[in-house]
């Protein structure tokens, strides 16, 4: 009885707040009487009881907590064929409502339901390893993982929830194979290759994203693409600004790798630009480009705190330009925040004998304080219109 007095009052306070703001409208000439209406009209027939559905998902969690807590207290005392047998049974029964459709789940119901069957099934692996007492590394079940279930989640998967599923898998596994062994077993196939075959998602997302119904998906596949391959680029200009890599221990490994890179990346340029030949593609094309050519220059360019700086600097520059030409506002809003970031770490790294004096501290404050003005000043000012993606 009080939890229902509690919601009941919790949504009669967003009435009221809604109300308040559509009368604040009104009355400033944002909208007119009309529009007010309507809008009124379209809540009220679309309203959803959002503290009711939090205490039930509250309830729900505690319940699925409980069950969780009793079968890990007598996980000992079950044996072992037996949580098998039920794990299995559970892995069919989803891989059953998935056969049928699950149409009456809607897109968003199937879509969550292929998540779960793909994590019963990485689970069951481990299961099956503790069950007999076995032990692999981690990119073997994660291989079998991509070959077993990667291609239901290619053919099914909808949304961002999949596509990461996926393309987490699948960068898990190639550095943990890449880890897992030494770089004198040949230092391209068991380093260089597998930590650059992500680089792959762009294109493979930009080539069907064109041609498959399911182009929020392959959307999301070439985005993660993008991330890797940025993400990738910008950590090689951080480890060449502090590290010599021709003089390391591992030089062959690291020349082998970045050229590996490099020609993937070029390779998965060519690749968007030609299936792509819009403004969004021709900006995407640029990027992974300029991500190739970091990772030539880094090699030769290493040992300098600012040269690696410069790097970065240099990558993130054009992925600020290309996002204006491509519309990504998101983007190039990072692109900015991640360039006033790296000139701030660059002010510390450069001044960090002066950091213990009081005169230091003031102009490093001070240049912290007008590199975030300056670049509110750049995105409000330069960023393109909201876009939905790249």
């Amino acid at each position: 009885m009080i939890v229902a007095i509690a919601i009941d009052d919790v949504d009669d306070r967003l009435v009221d707040v809604n109300e308040r703001k559509l009368s604040a409208w009104v009355e400033a000439g944002v909208i007119d009487a009309a529009a007010a209406a309507r809008i009124r009209t379209y809540e009220g027939q679309h309203t959803r009881p959002l503290a009711l559905w939090a205490v039930i998902g509250i309830g729900a969690l505690a319940i699925g907590l409980g069950l969780i807590s009793v079968v890990a207290a007598n996980w000992d005392a079950i044996p072992a064929m037996v949580r098998l047998g039920v794990h299995f049974a559970v892995l069919i029964g989803v891989a059953a409502a998935l056969w049928w459709q699950a149409g009456w789940l809607g897109p968003w119901g199937e879509e969550a339901l292929l998540f779960v069957f793909g994590v019963l099934g990485l689970t069951f692996m481990g299961h099956l390893g503790q069950a007999y007492q076995s032990t692999s590394p981690l990119w073997q079940p994660l291989a079998l993982w991509l070959v077993l279930f990667g291609p239901l989640f290619v053919l099914r998967g909808q949304s961002w929830l999949t596509a990461l599923g996926f393309a987490g898998a699948l960068v898990v596994a190639v550095w943990s194979f890449a880890a897992g062994h030494d770089a004198r077993d040949g230092a391209f196939l068991v380093f260089a290759l597998p930590t650059a075959l992500p680089l792959t998602l762009a294109p493979l997302g930009a080539a069907l994203r064109v041609r498959s119904d399911r182009a929020a998906f392959w959307r999301r596949i070439e985005e993660l693409g993008f991330a890797y391959a940025l993400g990738g680029a910008s950590l090689i200009a951080i480890v060449a600004g502090t590290t010599n890599l021709i003089r390391g221990g591992d030089a062959d490994k690291v020349l082998m790798t970045l050229l590996t890179w490099a020609v993937a990346g070029f390779a998965a340029a060519a690749l968007v630009w030609t299936v792509r030949r819009d403004r969004s593609g021709q900006a995407a094309a640029a990027m992974l480009a300029a991500g190739a050519t970091l990772a030539l220059l880094a090699y030769p360019l290493s040992g300098s705190q600012v040269m690696g700086a410069l790097l970065f600097m240099a990558l993130w520059a054009v992925v600020a330009a290309m996002a204006l030409r491509g519309g990504w506002r998101g983007v190039f809003q990072f692109a900015v925040a991640a360039l006033a970031l790296r000139l701030i770490v660059l002010s510390f790294e450069l001044e960090d004998d002066l950091l213990s004096s009081g005169t230091g501290l003031i102009a490093s404050g001070a240049l912290i304080l007008a590199v975030a003005w300056v670049a509110v000043r750049v995105a409000r000012k330069y960023a393109p219109p909201k876009e939905v993606g790249p």
